[in-house]
């Protein structure tokens, strides 16, 4: 029976990097700084909607690896290649083609709506209910939930 080998530190596959492949965290944030200043000045040449649509992801290979948030978005920025070399080789930076990936951008988180207060009636049920527990922490909370309906359902206590 043969023993597999034992695992060594070179990469195979596409997947993560181990910690030791990464370097020190000092390299790693000067690589990001400087894949971020390679982003503000690649993207500053786009047309104001695609800018806001696309960000440069990484440049790999002479490659530059652009992400963008729809497959619409994705064939306008390929359609700029020529420009977005132009420029990359303005600035010093060798590449020699363009990449673009579609990533969607996550959604906005947005507020939850305001729920709708409770009515009169509803506050009176809850009191009712409230009443008949003889467990005083259900009472309580029902208590409590019933105090959280709206004083009056008259319109013109919202202008005051």
């Amino acid at each position: 029976m043969q023993r597999a080998a034992p695992a060594t530190s070179r990469r195979t596959g596409n997947g993560p990097k181990s910690l030791v492949e990464c370097g020190s965290f000092a390299t790693l944030a000067r690589k990001a700084g400087a894949l971020e200043a390679l982003d503000r000045a690649l993207r500053q040449t786009l047309p104001s909607p695609l800018r806001e649509q696309v960000r440069f992801a990484n440049l790999r290979n002479d490659r530059l690896v652009f992400l963008a948030s729809s497959p619409a978005w994705a064939s306008r920025l390929r359609l700029m290649q020529t420009q977005i070399l132009a420029t990359a080789h303005a600035i010093g930076t060798r590449a020699s083609s363009v990449t673009v990936k579609v990533a969607p951008q996550p959604p906005v988180a947005t507020a939850p709506d305001r729920s709708k207060p409770l009515s009169l009636a509803a506050a009176t049920h809850l009191r009712a209910a409230a009443a008949s527990f003889t467990d005083p922490e259900w009472r309580a909370l029902f208590l409590e939930l019933a105090s959280l309906a709206e004083t009056t359902d008259s319109p013109d206590s919202e202008a005051d």
